[in-house]
C-alpha cells in the first residue's frame, strides 16, 4: 500500500472506531433500566435467529470468550430473559433460547433505540446510508474471514 492508501485506511478505521464508541454510548443510555448493551445484543440475535444456540455458538458469533458469554447468559437467565437447558443429544452442552419476557424486553429496548437510530439516519441521509451499508458489510465479512 502507498502512503496515501495507508492514510486512507487509518482514517477509515479511526472513524469506524469513534462511531462505534459513540453508537454504543448513545444506545446504552436509552436502553430500559437494568439492560446492558451486551444483553440487548444477545436477545436481539436470539430473536432474529428464532432457534436455540449453544453458549459456544453465541460466543463465536459475538467474538467473545466462552467465559464472557457464560457471564452474560447467567445475567440474562437471572432476569428471566433466556431459558438455558441441557442439550438432549450431548449432556455436556447447554442450549439457550429467548423467553417470552426476553422477547418483550428486546422489543422494549428496540422501541427505545429506534428513534435514536432513525434520527441519525435522517440526519446523515438515507441515500448516504444505503451507499455505505454494502461497503461496511464487505469490510465486516473480510474482517470476519481474517479471524476464522
Amino acid at each position: 500500500m502507498s502512503k496515501s492508501s495507508d492514510d486512507l485506511a487509518v482514517s477509515l478505521f479511526s472513524e469506524i472506531l469513534v462511531v462505534e464508541q459513540l453508537a454504543r454510548t448513545s444506545v446504552a443510555r436509552v436502553l430500559p433500566k437494568g439492560m446492558e448493551l451486551s444483553h440487548f445484543s444477545v436477545l436481539n440475535h436470539l430473536a432474529h435467529s428464532a432457534t436455540e444456540r449453544s453458549p459456544a455458538q453465541l460466543a463465536k458469533t459475538f467474538n467473545l470468550t466462552r467465559g464472557a458469554m457464560t457471564n452474560t447468559l447467567h445475567k440474562l437467565e437471572w432476569a428471566g430473559w433466556v431459558h438455558i437447558r441441557p442439550d438432549w443429544d450431548d449432556a455436556r452442552r447447554k442450549m439457550v433460547a429467548i423467553s417470552p419476557s426476553g422477547q418483550s424486553a428486546r422489543n422494549a429496548a428496540l422501541a427505545a433505540i429506534a428513534p435514536l437510530i432513525a434520527d441519525v439516519v435522517t440526519s446523515v441521509g438515507e441515500d448516504k446510508v444505503r451507499t455505505a451499508l454494502p461497503v461496511l458489510r464487505e469490510m465486516r465479512l473480510k474482517l470476519r474471514g481474517a479471524l476464522d
